[in-house]
């Protein structure tokens, strides 16, 4: 229980960090305006940027890509998949049970309070990966709200969030990821 409650401590840590980061992207930070932004148009400009500015709807589609390739790797390397696929066994049996069991309320009940058991530790194992990765993603959408809006309006993160799922559900497949 108290490595549960580290855990969520950092993430926490982190989700605080990425919120703090979100509001001081245009703030004055040592002596400069805008140093955050200004900082990741330095990194992002002459590598994304050039892509972007090659072809907007390819190179769009190329960055969501990655983006997805990166993410599914580092789920797939960051946390534990033989755990993850042994709660997805546990709970996929517990289902059928319940199907089973779809007339009698009292067992019903029982199963469901079964199935929440798995919450925290499904918690656990995928929020490791979220540690490593929201603040450059954070980053990154910032990034391309600030390069994108002007084109797409603010119909871009629709557009990334359909293009991610695809994208991830191919490379999930590919990489075997839990």
């Amino acid at each position: 229980m108290e490595k549960q409650n580290r855990s969520l401590l950092i993430y926490f840590a982190v989700l605080l960090i990425s919120l703090y980061i979100v509001g001081q992207w245009n703030a004055t930070l040592f002596g400069e305006r805008d140093f955050l932004k200004n900082k990741i148009d330095y990194v992002l400009n002459p590598t994304l940027g050039v892509i972007l500015n090659s072809n907007i709807y390819v190179g769009f589609i190329l960055i969501v890509a990655i983006t997805s390739l990166i993410l599914t790797l580092a789920q797939k390397y960051l946390s534990n998949q033989a755990e993850l696929r042994e709660l997805k066994k546990e709970q996929k049996i517990l289902q059928e049970e319940m199907k089973k069991f779809k007339d009698h309320p009292e067992k019903l009940i029982e199963l469901n309070k079964k199935q929440l058991e798995f919450i925290p530790k499904t918690f656990n194992l995928t929020m490791k990966p979220l540690m490593y990765t929201s603040i450059p993603i954070i980053l990154l959408f910032r990034w391309f709200g600030e390069y994108l809006d002007p084109i797409f309006g603010g119909w871009w993160i629709l557009y990334y969030i359909i293009g991610s799922l695809i994208f991830s559900s191919i490379f999930r497949k590919v990489f075997d990821v839990a």
